[in-house]
């Protein structure tokens, strides 16, 4: 076997598994394209994408030297997909133009705590 990490390779499908899809490289070695190398985002099902026989031209990501199984990838070779044409703004929970700070939580704190007593006392009551 002559394939190096990084070569992009041409190879046929051989199979459709629902974890990904096997590509024969040559006659003697094959590889497996995982379902989350085939594309960027979601994929439903991998029937959808590729048929057999099917040539594809793929990237060597990873070959085990022990078992010599080789990974590859599509989505390695595709070009990152825009997934909004607006630019992102930065979103913001709170109104970031009102500084008040800790203030309302401290104000609130002498009510709390009184309900806190009060449901703690009728507990008390309760398990004697």
């Amino acid at each position: 076997m002559n394939y190096r990490i990084g070569d992009i390779v041409t190879g046929k499908v051989t199979g459709i598994q629902a974890y990904g899809v096997f590509v024969m490289l040559d006659e003697k070695t094959q590889g497996l394209i995982h379902i989350s190398e085939c594309q960027h985002g979601f994929v439903k099902d991998l029937s959808d994408l590729f048929q057999i026989d099917q040539v594809l031209e793929v990237i060597i990501l990873d070959i085990d030297e022990y078992t010599q199984k080789i990974s590859l990838s599509l989505r390695a070779l595709q070009t990152d997909i825009e997934l909004s044409e607006q630019p992102r703004r930065k979103h913001y929970w709170t109104n970031r133009k009102v500084h008040t700070g800790f203030s309302p939580i401290a104000a609130s704190l002498p009510d709390h705590v009184a309900e806190q007593l009060h449901d703690l006392e009728a507990k008390k009551g309760v398990q004697q």
